[in-house]
């Protein structure tokens, strides 16, 4: 079998929400020359985000698309090297760090700074992503603000279900939380602030079908 060369670099990072281009900015002006890979969503989660009102430094608000350019041309300009690429394997086991791109390209790294975020679990229906951005959202605290004073659901049990519950309760008039089974998968403090908030209405043993 033919050994692969590495590419050897100082400092990368793996991911381009916020935290990895802002990982970028600081390392490329510290002169740390660092090597950013994009990964399977380049900008990350604010890419499916509408109007982005709680970022400071954008008094009219901004797009989440527009923002996330933003970041990366800032990243740029400071010298980031940035790439298009998916970390498909990685081993830390000992130095130099070595971290594979779409399994084939290797590169060892004295440093790698993992910034991989999070990704919304969504219901896989086609109408969910035709309404993304039209009354869908994946995320309460970033867009419950429009939704003040109406009434919203939301589907699943678990703490993240239950964190969000809580926080549109404050905002709206009423929350429908709809649960696949008889019980929450939520821990034992959630449930119990779920179900002793008035106005979110549980309904169990219920599929979201559309």
């Amino acid at each position: 079998m033919e050994k692969t060369t590495a590419e050897k670099v100082h400092c990368l990072i793996i991911g381009s929400g916020p935290a990895g281009y802002t990982a970028a900015l600081y390392a490329a002006r510290a002169n740390i020359k660092p090597v950013l890979y994009q990964g399977i969503q380049p900008g990350g989660q604010l890419t499916i985000t509408t109007e982005v009102e709680n970022y400071p430094g954008y008094p009219e608000g901004v797009q989440g698309p527009e923002m996330m350019v933003d970041f990366e041309k800032q990243a740029a300009r400071m010298g980031a090297d940035i790439r298009f690429g998916m970390a498909t394997k990685v081993d830390f086991s000992k130095r130099p760090f070595k971290v594979w791109i779409d399994e084939e390209k290797l590169l060892e790294a004295d440093a790698v700074i993992v910034a991989t975020g999070a990704t919304a679990k969504w219901l896989g229906l086609e109408s969910e992503q035709r309404l993304n951005g039209f009354g869908v959202s994946a995320c309460a605290v970033c867009d419950g603000f429009f939704f003040r004073g109406k009434e919203v659901a939301i589907v699943g049990a678990g703490d993240t279900a239950a964190e969000e519950a809580l926080y549109l309760a404050k905002l709206c008039t009423k929350v429908h939380m709809i649960v696949r089974r008889d019980q929450m998968r939520a821990s034992k403090v959630m449930q119990e602030r779920v179900q002793r908030t008035p106005n979110i209405q549980i309904y169990w043993n219920t599929e979201t079908e559309e």
